[in-house]
C-alpha cells in the first residue's frame, strides 16, 4: 500500500495535519491531525508499504515492541483507508 497523491501533509498552527485535494476533498472534508509517530509512517507511505515493512520501520526508529508497532500500524492504516488516503 502506498498514500494517496490526493491527501498531502500540512503543518497547521505548529500542528500536523493530512488534508485532501483534488478529487478526495470533495469525498473528504475534514482533516486528520497526526502525531511524530503517525507521520513518520505517513512518510514512509511515500513508497509501497507492507504493515509489516510499517511496523519493522516503527521499532527500528522508536524504542517499541514489534507486538505493539503492529497494533498501532493496523490501526493507523484502517484509519487511512476508512478516509481514502492510502491505496492497498
Amino acid at each position: 500500500m502506498k498514500r494517496n497523491p490526493d491527501f498531502l501533509l500540512r503543518e497547521v498552527a505548529d500542528t500536523l495535519v493530512i488534508v485532501p485535494v483534488g478529487k478526495a476533498a470533495a469525498q473528504f472534508s475534514g482533516m486528520i491531525t497526526l502525531n511524530a509517530t503517525s507521520a513518520f509512517l505517513w512518510e514512509l507511505l511515500e513508497t509501497e508499504q507492507t504493515a509489516q515493512s510499517l511496523a519493522e520501520a516503527l521499532t527500528n526508529r522508536y524504542a517499541v515492541e514489534e507486538e505493539t508497532a503492529q497494533k498501532d500500524v493496523e490501526d493507523f492504516i484502517k484509519k487511512l483507508l476508512a478516509i481514502g488516503a492510502v491505496e492497498a
